[in-house]
């Protein structure tokens, strides 16, 4: 680390009082995941906590290390877009994925993701090749020698 101890005591504090926040949210985050009860409330807890923990966290060390060196250290901006970006699409996707889930569970579908239908029936050829393929791979399963 170079020259932090000559960081000025208020961005000391500031920088400290970001970590701290920063820190609490997203403990309050991994907390939040595994204390409240259904899948939907355990989504938003740990989404939430992480984004802005993050944020505050990222600011932190954007402004010490800014005024640590002297210049604008922009690098960690890469890390807080990745991550408030990704956090909560990945919270989107999880919650349709239960809701599809918990739709085809109350309507009794068996499988919980339609089988593709194909336009066109596959070429013989193909149908073939994958007959031969499944027969060559279970005499090999069998003997632990390839077939010739």
């Amino acid at each position: 680390m170079t020259h932090l101890h000559q960081l000025p005591p208020w961005a000391a504090l500031v920088v400290a009082l970001f970590v701290v926040i920063g820190a609490t949210l997203t403990l309050l985050g991994g907390v939040g995941l595994v204390r409240l009860k259904s899948f939907y409330q355990r989504l938003h807890a740990p989404t939430l906590g992480y984004s802005y923990g993050t944020l505050l966290i990222i600011l932190a060390s954007m402004l010490m290390f800014s005024l640590a060196e002297g210049r604008a250290v922009v690098h960690e901006l890469m890390i807080g877009i990745f991550i408030m970006a990704t956090t909560p699409i990945t919270l989107l996707m999880l919650g349709r994925a239960a809701l599809r889930r918990d739709r085809d569970r109350k309507l009794g579908h068996n499988e919980a993701v339609p089988p593709r239908r194909r336009t066109e029936p596959p070429p013989l050829d193909d149908i073939e090749a994958e007959a031969e393929a499944g027969t060559d791979a279970e005499a090999e399963a069998e003997t632990g020698e390839p077939r010739p």
